[in-house]
């Protein structure tokens, strides 16, 4: 089961995550990019418990909710742990600040304190640093290490579900900006040619922002995938 919940400024796509075969009620929330009210009461709607939070990437329009979701459950009872690539773990923690700033800034956006504790602080560290071909918490997904729009860009694929989460490595008809700070094009071309169009044409792949696209879909129409 995939539910997308589309949160935060920059209409980031946050998924809800149970495997099919799982019947526990347990989840993971995966980029929760801000608006934590709606992704806890999906959550409660569906009657599901994330056991952890995975992130594709660490820029501040994916990983907003972080606190306040660790937060929530932790007054509840549960520790939820955080994962990410060890090349992003500097966007979490309490030495994150400055990088997020940068990164406002050569986005174009306009950064002030309080804008910045909005968005994005306080942030609790990393529990976890995801690693290429490994399964993330008790799940059957892989990490798929796909640096180029940022350095620790990753993807998230079931090969049980036929399911690929791009984050911001690949959307419908388009790619990941790599023109701030990490970013690398033709690093990110090729790892989505070599890792994410070598999987199954019928994957479903849910990225970070915009529509559900497919594997086939993109391999025959994405043009950024032909430079």
């Amino acid at each position: 089961m995939v539910q997308q919940i589309i949160v935060g400024a920059l209409q980031t796509n946050c998924y809800i995550y149970r495997p099919e075969k799982r019947t526990d009620g347990q989840c993971l929330i995966l980029d929760p990019g801000g608006d934590e009210g709606k992704i806890i009461g999906q959550l409660e709607m569906l009657g599901l418990t994330p056991m952890g939070i995975a992130l594709t990437h660490g820029h501040f329009d994916h990983i907003s909710a972080v606190g306040p979701l660790v937060r929530h459950f932790e007054g509840r009872g549960i520790n939820l742990q955080v994962a990410i690539h060890e090349r992003d773990r500097k966007y979490l923690g309490d030495s994150s600040d400055a990088h997020h700033k940068k990164d406002l800034v050569n986005l174009g956006l306009f950064y002030s304190e309080e804008m910045a504790g909005g968005f994005f602080k306080p942030l609790p560290p990393a529990d976890i640093s995801l690693k290429e071909g490994e399964t993330i918490f008790d799940t059957d997904l892989v990490v798929l290490d796909t640096p180029g729009h940022t350095q620790g860009g990753v993807c998230f694929f079931s090969a049980q579900d036929r399911v690929l989460f791009s984050g911001d490595t690949l959307f419908f008809e388009g790619i990941g900006r790599s023109d701030i700070p990490g970013g690398d094009e033709r690093q990110l071309v090729q790892n989505i040619k070599d890792k994410l169009f070598s999987l199954p044409a019928e994957t479903t792949v849910y990225p970070g922002h915009g529509p559900i696209t497919t594997i086939g879909q993109e391999i025959l129409s994405n043009p950024f995938t032909r430079l």
